[in-house]
């Protein structure tokens, strides 16, 4: 990150300048890729009355420049407004991009959005179905016709008369239990 203080029609002690430096660690906390701050002090006697103008410039990468102008009678007081004005700015970045982040994890379509179409059935309903282990079967027997069906797996009993499970993989193949 890139710093550089500017004064115009004043003199800056050591204080003064060592507390913009500070309000500058302030924004590395927001991860933003924050290229260059600059920070612009100017003092003016306007009407008798002492007023000090405090310019944040922060540029980013791949984002607009942020630009905060506070003006008020003490240095210290138009700095921290600024500053807190600036960080607000870069909360509302931060915020945006995690959204962002959070937003793509999550699905489309919400839950609520998906028309329940099992809305009838109780839940944990235990439907009974015929398994055909009638007769004992080769493993051969077995993934030919598996292949001839749209059944995702298949329950029988081999030559050994041991119940086995057949199934169809993700990839392809028959996987067996």
């Amino acid at each position: 990150m890139n710093v550089s203080i500017v004064t115009k029609k004043l003199d800056l002690t050591d204080a003064m300048r060592d507390y913009i430096n500070k309000s500058f660690e302030q924004f590395e906390k927001y991860n933003l890729d924050i290229i260059a701050v600059k920070c612009i002090v100017e003092g003016d006697n306007k009407h008798n009355k002492p007023q000090m103008l405090v310019e944040y410039t922060i540029q980013m990468a791949h984002r607009d420049t942020v630009v905060i102008k506070q003006v008020d009678q003490d240095f210290y007081a138009a700095c921290d407004i600024a500053l807190e004005r600036a960080k607000k700015v870069l909360r509302r970045y931060k915020d945006k991009i995690s959204d962002k982040i959070h937003r793509q994890d999550v699905p489309h379509k919400m839950e609520a959005d998906i028309p329940n179409l099992y809305s009838d059935v109780e839940e944990d309903e235990v439907v009974p179905a015929v398994a055909d282990v009638d007769k004992p079967m080769d493993v051969v027997d077995a993934v030919e016709h598996l292949k001839s069906s749209n059944l995702m797996f298949m329950v029988f009993n081999d030559l050994d008369s041991k119940m086995r499970v057949l199934y169809r993989r993700k990839d392809g193949r028959f996987g067996l239990y």
